[in-house]
């Protein structure tokens, strides 16, 4: 199995004061031709906002947008009349499609907001803007892989536009979870906090790793791990 790891220390960052981003692939100001995605995977970007701070209403298009919130709260509005708040568990989808605008700003006035945010490029371009939302609770991810995201929103998953299958597991005091790559698909793994061993390779928070063959994907050794798996057609 081919293993490529992308580093914490090695991703592009921003830092406007207000935010503080880590960018896994180009994006705005940071531009690195030998990582422009992976697959249908975009952007990966680990966002830390201060208290009050956020992202005034924007525009996108064409592209498959998702929020992880690891701790504190994201406020959402769009041009939907969507109107949330994004908790630690939630994790939204927003279809850019033809056109959307929004805002995202942290919920809160005292505590910071952490969170991931996700792009993949849809199946085609021209679709219908759309959002969703739906909590995953953390008992349910630990100590396994629980479908977050999927084309046919299968498992109560979040629908997406795109053959991707997103799962999120919790790991601790070693626990080991397995995952088989079938053939003609990729894998990019995503660790949000702690840390675990992928393949005999040690991940730390912040790290990823781009997986391009087949077989078993192995994560073990497990010390207060919260990650993401993309299983996605190439």
């Amino acid at each position: 199995m081919t293993l490529i790891l992308r580093k914490s220390a090695a991703r592009g960052r921003a830092d406007f004061g207000w935010l503080d981003s880590r960018h896994s692939f180009s994006f705005g100001h940071y531009h690195d031709p030998s990582h422009m995605g992976f697959g249908p995977l975009r952007v990966i970007n680990e966002d830390r906002v201060v208290p009050g701070g956020g992202f005034d209403t924007h525009p996108h298009n064409d592209m498959e947008i998702l929020s992880y919130v690891l701790s504190g709260a994201l406020a959402h509005k769009d041009s939907l009349g969507t109107g949330s708040t994004i908790r630690p568990g939630d994790v939204q989808r927003m279809s850019a499609g033809t056109g959307i605008r929004h805002s995202e700003f942290n919920a809160s006035d005292s505590e910071p907001v952490h969170f991931l945010q996700i792009w993949i490029l849809p199946e085609r371009r021209g679709l219908a803007p759309g959002y969703e939302q739906k909590t995953f609770p953390s008992a349910d991810k630990r100590g396994r892989l629980v479908l977050v995201a999927a084309r046919d929103g299968r498992e109560g998953a979040l629908t997406i536009h795109r053959e991707v299958d997103l799962f999120a597991a919790l790991l601790t005091g070693g626990e080991s979870i397995r995952h088989h790559l079938r053939s003609g698909r990729g894998a990019w793994v995503q660790l949000a906090r702690g840390s675990v061993t992928l393949n005999g390779e040690k991940l730390d928070a912040g790290d990823g790793a781009a997986i391009s063959t087949s077989g078993p994907i192995v994560l073990d050794r497990a010390q207060d791990a919260e990650l993401l798996l993309f299983d996605m057609a190439m």
